[in-house]
Order: structure tokens, then sequence, then C-alpha cells
């Protein structure tokens, strides 16, 4: 799956941080936190922390890249949700 066919994808087909993601490009923060917060891990935790940058919670954020054993990110936001999600669906099966 690609990266545009997952934003066209309805929510009835993600699960887990995709899910997530997938509610952060509709807008709906509620749905994001309650999905993301149940997810364990270090993919968990970047989301996390994207998230946490995306609230402008810049100390909180860098807690949760640190967990997540990822640098700190300062660039786009978008970039970074594209790379998230591409990395994702690398470990979705087909």
């Amino acid at each position: 799956m690609t990266v545009a066919a997952f934003e066209q994808a309805g929510n009835e087909v993600l699960k887990g941080l995709l899910l997530a993601l997938w509610w952060d490009a509709q807008g709906d923060w509620e749905q994001v936190h309650e999905v993301a917060q149940h997810v364990a891990g270090a993919d968990g935790a970047w989301v996390h922390a994207y998230l946490r940058r995306k609230e402008g919670d810049l100390a909180n954020a860098a807690y949760w890249y640190r967990r997540a054993g990822r640098p700190v990110a300062s660039g786009d936001l978008r970039a970074e949700w594209v790379a998230m999600v591409a990395e994702l669906l690398k470990c979705q099966p087909d």
C-alpha cells in the first residue's frame, strides 16, 4: 500500500498506529489519542512524540523521541507523518 492509498483507505481496514495516523490525517484528535495510547514499543513512542510535537509540547515530545530511540524531530510535521506511515506500512502483511 502506498502512502496515497493509505490516505484514501477507510478506517475499517486499519489497525494500531496506522489507524491512529489515519485519524490524525482526518483531524480527529480524540480518536488519535484513543488509539495511540494503547500501543507500546518504539513505534508507539514515535507516534506519541510526533503527536506531542504537533501539539507544541516540545519537552514531552523530546521524552517520547528518546523512548522511541530516535533523534528529536524539528522539521516539517507533514514530512514526519509521511515517513511514519511509509515505515509502518513496510511492516504490514500484504
